[in-house]
């Protein structure tokens, strides 16, 4: 049986309210100082602490015994599962495409599957809530953080794929939570690393970016994430979304009504951490009716939290009612998913799974533009060409350095390769054109090459060889936007092995891409 709420002290309450992390793929010291000491009763999952899904089951279950021995009451076990570049789970386990990618296909039923696969897979081995779908409307083309891990540009595309998406989740038996409120779409800062403005009134905000929000919350929503975003027009004393009581409690719970869990974006974040501290931030976020809040790194940061919350109840600058209303949904949340069951490794990537991923895949890739040449094993006549990729946000996922695409894709089909820098220098271009002499066709794959201009610069003097030039965009999409001349444009979204393969049936001519993308190009 869980603890209930009356049989709490002040601090076994703060502790249900927080999530925080650890730096290995073994519990931490200070990880089990912080639930045994102050409580805490909660977890986020990143890369670095999986290795694979027999490792993962094994952690998840150390970590459920330690919440209840010292907390009573079972652990939240999040997890940032978006599909494509955002994807924490093992190489043995299935993991999907990404938001744009899937919405391209045309197919809503795509996103619900996609959940639901992943929520089962989640589930068997014991994790239990999922940082996921992303709701932001990607109408800012240089957005750095959110981009194809949007839905696409309008909001009743991010409406109609996202919320698919949360019910498959929801349906596989996991928490969901619905980011990043009230909308990150529409930045070219990226909030770990900067503090993004979003200039608008509410009622610009209501005419797009609270759509998708409002859509889900009408289709049963159990969860929201906060943004660390400043909306001058709307919250005037100077602090972010996340600590806003203008628009945690008065817009997202009262306007309109909703009546789930409110987590917040990762408080170690420099948007929080540098301009108010993480602490402070965390005060700040329960004052703002946050519900769960995140520090997913530092369990030291989680204990002065925790002080400052218990000295703001002790001056009468937090009412206690505030952190029980809170706990009452946390509690009432876990009594429905957080109860441990038994693990099972076998649907964990299973063939079933991967053979419908596979098929998934192979319908979002896009043609942009151009005629697609197809490319035959044992082709004398073809170069791929291409960079290794990078991790362009801390969003995304650790990068394999392993993995570069021209490898890949040479290795495929038996053809040359040429892996070039991320962004060639002028004698860099000069020696890859010399590479390039004599093939008749080229395939490049870009990653991000708005940062990266010497890819750009790389195309630009292909396209005026004697080749044809097929571009790939293995990250965003609006790279393609910026090449001029005749080329064949394709979007695959994400630089990833479950990406390459999905485009080998599109490039060898077995398959004709039939996805439509979700944005204006």
């Amino acid at each position: 049986m869980m603890k209930t709420i009356e049989q709490m002290s002040l601090r076994e309450k703060i502790g249900q309210m927080f999530v925080t992390g650890f730096p290995s793929t073994e519990i931490s010291p200070e990880l089990k100082e912080v639930i045994e000491q102050y409580k805490v009763g909660n977890i986020i999952l990143f890369s670095h602490n999986i290795e694979n899904k027999y490792q993962l089951g094994g952690l998840v279950t150390e970590l459920q015994q330690w919440f209840t021995t010292h907390t009573g009451i079972p652990g939240f076990i999040t997890i940032d599962q978006e599909g494509g570049r955002v994807t924490r789970m093992p190489k043995d386990a299935t993991n999907v495409a990404g938001a744009m990618a899937i919405a391209s296909s045309g197919r809503p039923e795509n996103a619900y599957a996609a959940g639901r696969m992943t929520a089962r897979e989640l589930k068997a081995l014991g994790i239990n809530f999922n940082l996921a779908p992303v709701m932001d409307v990607n109408n800012n083309a240089l957005n750095p953080v959110i981009n194809v891990r949007s839905y696409g540009d309008s909001a009743q595309k991010v409406s109609e794929y996202g919320i698919q998406m949360m019910k498959g989740l929801q349906d596989g038996g996991v928490m969901s939570s619905l980011k990043h409120f009230p909308g990150h779409g529409d930045t070219n800062v990226d909030s770990h690393i900067g503090l993004p403005t979003i200039d608008k009134t509410l009622e610009e905000l209501e005419q797009l970016e609270l759509l998708p929000f409002k859509a889900a919350i009408e289709q049963g929503a159990q969860a929201i994430m906060s943004a660390h975003i400043l909306f001058p027009q709307i919250e005037k004393s100077g602090v972010p979304g996340t600590m806003s009581y203008t628009i945690i409690t008065e817009i997202l719970k009262e306007k309109l009504g909703y009546k789930g869990l409110v987590v917040s974006d990762c408080l170690e974040m420099d948007a929080i951490k540098r301009y108010y501290g993480t602490a402070k931030g965390a005060l700040g976020a329960v004052k703002a009716g946050i519900d769960l809040v995140f520090i997913s790194h530092t369990p030291e940061t989680v204990k002065e939290a925790i002080h400052l919350i218990e000295e703001a109840v002790a001056t009468g600058d937090l009412d206690e009612a505030v952190i029980d209303a809170a706990v009452t949904k946390i509690l009432a949340y876990k009594a429905q998913y957080a109860a441990m069951e038994e693990l099972d490794y076998e649907i964990v990537g299973c063939d079933v799974h991967r053979r419908a991923n596979d098929l998934m895949r192979t319908e979002t890739i896009c043609r942009i533009n151009g005629e697609i040449v197809p490319i035959q094993t044992y082709d004398e006549q073809v170069l791929f060409m291409g960079s290794y990729s990078y991790r362009t946000d801390l969003a995304s996922s650790s990068v394999n350095q392993d993995l570069s695409f021209p490898q890949y894709m040479g290795e495929h089909f038996h053809a040359a390769y040429e892996i070039i820098n991320i962004d060639p220098s002028e004698e860099q271009i000069n020696a890859a054109l010399q590479k390039a002499k004599g093939y008749k066709h080229v395939v490049i794959g870009l990653f991000n090459a708005r940062e990266n201009k010497g890819q750009l610069a790389l195309v630009q003097k292909l396209l005026t060889a004697d080749c044809k030039v097929t571009a790939i965009a293995l990250g965003r999409p609006y790279d393609l936007t910026l090449i001029e001349g005749e080329f064949c444009g394709i979007a695959a979204f994400e630089y990833t092995l479950d990406a390459f393969k999905s485009l080998i049936p599109i490039l060898n001519g077995e398959l004709t891409p039939t996805a439509n993308i979700t944005i204006q190009l």
